[in-house]
């Protein structure tokens, strides 16, 4: 290994900051500040309609930003609201939408990476989910998220990141995603103000080398959406 990876989850709220204004600058500037590589948005997309993205292409490229092409309407620039963002030492191999059971429109997205992050080098598997408001519902995505991973060509190292909504510490989403992956256990996310629920959460493959982890923490990033950055960095 030679190089490490930041990798950042934020469900960021389409934009909207405790001030009630939308400002993707804001955003950015929170990533910039955490120095991820590589960002699974959550809620990267106005919700209906023609599901516009909120964080304009001219800003991404002017921040070294390059979006997946998971949209499945040419204005959108995720699937369901979760997108993928690489820039620096990350690059995207393949990206694919996970289409989820749900009463609501839900979706995650799964992403492989490449470079010198894990041992021998290769590839990682990123996996971004937004998962339904009701438990029942949680359970069944979470379920189809290991099915629909489990299918995927080749088997590099995955790491799960995103918005499970579940504030019970035995959910039956959690427990089935750390059936398969180990949890890295991270202090509250939820609301960014004053967080008191753990909603957004890692699963890491036991082979994948996590240097560190966290909730990213500062002035900016409370006031940017209504949940903190969760992070990890893989490799040295």
């Amino acid at each position: 290994m030679s190089a490490s990876l930041i990798v950042a989850s934020y469900n960021i709220h389409k934009a909207v900051g405790a001030d009630g204004r939308c400002v993707p600058e804001r955003i950015l500037d929170v990533l910039d500040e955490i120095g991820a590589d590589v960002a699974l948005l959550q809620e990267a997309d106005t919700r209906f309609g023609l599901r516009t993205a909120v964080l304009p292409r001219a800003m991404l490229a002017a921040r070294g930003w390059i979006p997946a092409a998971l949209g499945e309407q040419p204005a959108a620039m995720g699937w369901h609201g979760n997108a993928v963002l690489v820039r620096g030492v990350a690059r995207l191999a393949r990206a694919s939408r996970i289409a989820l059971p749900a009463l609501e429109p839900r979706g995650a997205v799964m992403a492989d990476v490449e470079g010198d992050f894990v041992p021998g080098g290769g590839l990682v598997r990123l996996v971004g989910a937004h998962l339904d408001l009701s438990g029942l519902w949680r359970a069944r995505q979470a379920r189809r998220i290991i099915e629909r991973v489990a299918r995927a060509p080749g088997a590099p190292p995955e790491l799960v990141m995103g918005d499970f909504n579940e504030w019970r510490p035995g959910g039956a989403a959690v427990a089935a995603l750390a059936g398969r992956w180990r949890e890295l256990r991270l202090a509250p996310s939820f609301p960014a103000r004053l967080p008191v629920g753990r909603l957004d959460r890692v699963f890491a493959h036991h082979a994948l080398p996590i240097a560190d982890a966290g909730v990213h923490v500062s002035a900016l990033a409370r006031g940017a959406s209504d949940h903190l950055p969760v992070w990890v960095r893989l490799g040295g």
